[in-house]
């Protein structure tokens, strides 16, 4: 029987020799990831079942990310429940503030080697489709599903159908993964894929980074999909050998491919050749519109980083567009490095000092604002740029605040203008 890409490696910790969509299986996890909004309530439906031990406590990750460094006393409290929990469950990957190794939970987790090829993966967080760049399944469930899946180390599925994006030709100066997924997103809406998987393949694959195809399978669950992936070429396994050296040593990890008969919902082109500058307008992901198609919007902040774009690839991206530039007066631009080794590399690399010499601030690996968390919460009536993934009403601050997302190059290119603007308007 024919399968996609996602229906193999499914079948493959089902334990069956094949599995078709709408099919419900129980599947084996590679790793089990929580947060600190999620985990917390999960270590509550563990403790209250009366579960006493976890599958494997090499294969559970806790990342408090969302409102640390802690913000308040709420949030130091549920990292301090998270902490005890690792503790006393001898956790391996719980990623504390301040260690090499913590930031943001999907910047993170590839970065310490936690994920490869052919894993099953599944997290308390809706984002955890970022890891099918590395052609593993990943997905997101709810804290209930955690708390089961850290005792089990199993979870159901139903077996999803796939959507195929065949990717053509190269993506021009300026232009980034994060555009890709905006116009993909504004071509079939948030719920163009629903409980789909977008299996992402064709030429047009190796000439984006991944970097690139990180953020491109983040922004799957915005159009609704189960999960998004990527196949295993030689840019995966340069990054592997980086990142995850040992795991490459043991071979610790499958390649899977999908048949070339694999039934498919559907298929839809794309040339990364025809694809601009796009940003999302409020208050939808799908809401895009190409630079140049719409009248000046001034704004009065703009972030760059989260689990979208804050590796640091991004940060260089930012540094190339930024130096010897000023940020437009009265706008704050707000950095956030993914990880501490994000931070780390782009100190030494003089990033910083760029920067801070526009006029940005630089912040501690955190989400922060994405979620409207803290460091750069938005007023009524603010508008901000942002490189993150999410601009529904509220979701930066107050609820009559708005939030323009796009890639790193038109975040910069905004902050120095004041104004929602593309690269090619810089040296205009």
């Amino acid at each position: 029987m024919a399968m996609t890409l996602t229906q193999k490696i499914l079948a493959a910790h089902a334990g069956l020799n094949a599995v078709e969509a709408g099919e419900l299986i129980e599947a084996k996890l590679d790793l089990v990831l929580g947060n600190d909004v999620t985990a917390p309530p999960a270590i509550k439906v563990f403790e209250a079942a009366g579960l006493k031990t976890v599958f494997d406590p090499e294969r559970i990750a806790l990342v408090p990310d969302h409102f640390t460094p802690n913000k308040d006393i709420q949030s130091a409290e549920h990292c301090a429940r998270m902490r005890r929990f690792a503790r006393d469950k001898q956790l391996s990957h719980y990623y504390e503030q301040g260690e090499e190794g913590m930031g943001v939970e999907h910047v993170v987790l590839p970065e310490n080697g936690l994920v490869a090829p052919g894993d099953a993966i599944i997290g308390a967080d809706s984002h955890t489709c970022t890891y099918g760049a590395l052609g593993a399944f990943a997905t997101g469930v709810g804290s209930t599903d955690l708390a089961y899946a850290m005792a089990t180390g199993k979870t159901w599925f139903r077996v999803p159908e796939a959507i195929r994006i065949q990717l053509s030709g190269q993506l021009k100066p300026g232009v980034t993964g994060k555009d890709v997924i905006l116009h993909l997103i504004g071509q079939i809406g948030v719920d163009g894929a629903l409980y789909q998987s977008l299996e992402f393949t064709g030429p047009g694959v190796a000439g984006l980074s991944m970097a690139e195809r990180l953020t491109i399978c983040n922004m799957a669950i915005e159009a609704g999909a189960k999960n998004g992936l990527f196949p295993v070429d030689d840019a995966t396994r340069a990054y592997l050998a980086h990142y995850a050296p040992e795991r490459v040593a043991k071979n610790d990890f499958t390649v899977y491919e999908a048949d070339p008969d694999a039934r498919y919902a559907r298929t839809i082109q794309i040339d990364l050749a025809a694809i601009r500058q796009t940003v999302a307008f409020p208050h939808l992901p799908e809401n895009t519109r190409e630079i140049g198609s719409f009248d000046p919007i001034p704004v009065d902040q703009v972030v760059i980083g989260s689990c979208t774009n804050g590796r640091l690839e991004d940060l260089r991206l930012a540094a190339h567009w930024l130096k010897g530039r000023k940020v437009a007066k009265g706008l704050r631009l707000i950095i956030l490095p993914g990880s501490q080794r994000v931070w780390r590399e782009a100190l030494k690399e003089g990033l910083f000092e760029i920067f801070t010499d526009a006029g940005a601030v630089v912040s501690a690996p955190t989400c922060g604002p994405c979620l409207g968390g803290h460091m750069g919460i938005l007023a009524a009536g603010e508008r901000c740029v942002s490189t993150t993934n999410r601009n529904f009403v509220g979701r930066m601050g107050h609820p009559k605040s708005e939030v323009y997302l796009a890639g790193v190059p038109v975040a910069c290119a905004s902050a120095v203008l004041g104004r929602v603007a593309g690269t090619d308007e810089l040296d205009a």
